[in-house]
């Protein structure tokens, strides 16, 4: 039970991170426009910059967490960090590889897209539809996780579906992130715990 629930939890954590990075709802329609008419509405996260994937960016990334994390645990939720913590993650993002740290994020949202299409099981794309209609089924069929808990789950779940990411125009990241699937996984749900 408690390897299901930490499977879980991990899957969950790196499909919300996915989420979470991704734009929503009419925001993914200007993702194609130029930039000067693709500013989101107020509130809403900006658009996802897709690019393609490097097997340099990945392990970058990679390489890059456990100096990221140092830094990002530290900061309180939904606050802006402030011009010397920006300071600090750009350096990390230059040690790494990077342009910057904001080239970092483009990574990571792109990181994000696929890892969310990921079927865990059998670690190939599937899209996220797929991913989150299985997370269902799984916690459904679970005869020992609360009620509550299963319900809030499903919900939860439920939300994902109904906002899906835009459609991934790299069709090569899609390789790439599955090739580093198990060493992405493991980074990211753990950055986010």
């Amino acid at each position: 039970m408690r390897e299901f629930v930490r499977y879980l939890a991990a899957t969950l954590t790196i499909l919300a991170a996915a989420m979470a990075m991704l734009p929503g709802g009419a925001a993914w329609a200007q993702a194609n426009q130029p930039p000067a008419q693709a500013a989101p509405p107020p509130g809403q996260p900006p658009a996802l910059k897709q690019m393609p994937l490097t097997d340099k960016h990945i392990e970058g990334v990679l390489a890059a967490q456990h100096d990221m994390e140092a830094i990002t645990e530290k900061l309180p939720d939904n606050v802006k960090p402030d011009p010397q913590v920006i300071a600090q993650l750009d350096a990390v993002a230059r040690k790494h590889g990077f342009a910057s740290y904001d080239e970092y994020n483009d990574v990571i949202d792109n990181i994000s897209l696929v890892l969310g299409g990921i079927d865990p099981a059998t670690k190939q794309y599937v899209g996220p539809e797929a991913v989150i209609k299985a997370q269902i089924a799984q916690v459904q069929a679970d005869g020992k996780m609360p009620a509550k808990d299963k319900q809030q789950v499903v919900a939860d779940l439920g939300e994902a579906l109904k906002t899906p990411p835009p459609p991934i125009e790299n069709k090569g990241n899609i390789d790439l992130v599955t090739k580093y699937y198990d060493k992405l996984a493991e980074a990211l749900a753990d950055n986010h715990e």
